[in-house]
């Protein structure tokens, strides 16, 4: 087994990984699965990886899921102006907001801590 570097490198492997998919653990199968998993793992990671969304857009985002509107997202961030000046992107998340941000709206810290 090698490194997965291309498309076709990345089929043959998935086809692989298929055949020996139901391999007991700690055999040698079991740790030929093993080992195929993580070198396909890398490949989709760096092939394939998704960035996370800017933070405000998530926030959006979210307040439209949740039926929110902005008088709702002041009442977690604290006032109304604030609320707007956030969605506007002329005020930058606090750390408080953050945390309040995640924890009523759900919204992980990883996206709310963004650069915007």
């Amino acid at each position: 087994m090698k490194i997965i570097k291309t498309q076709l490198e990345y089929k043959n492997a998935l086809i692989k990984l298929e055949q020996i998919f139901d391999a007991k653990p700690n055999t040698t199968k079991g740790d030929e699965l093993e080992l195929l998993s993580l070198l396909i793992e890398k490949y989709e990671e760096e092939k394939f990886s998704v960035a996370m969304p800017d933070p405000i857009e998530a926030i959006k985002f979210r307040m439209e899921q949740m039926g929110y509107t902005q008088n709702d997202l002041a009442k977690t961030l604290g006032l109304k102006s604030r609320a707007s000046e956030i969605l506007n992107k002329k005020r930058s998340l606090t750390l408080e907001m953050i945390r309040n941000l995640h924890e009523k709206m759900n919204i992980p810290t990883q996206v709310l801590i963004q650069n915007y």
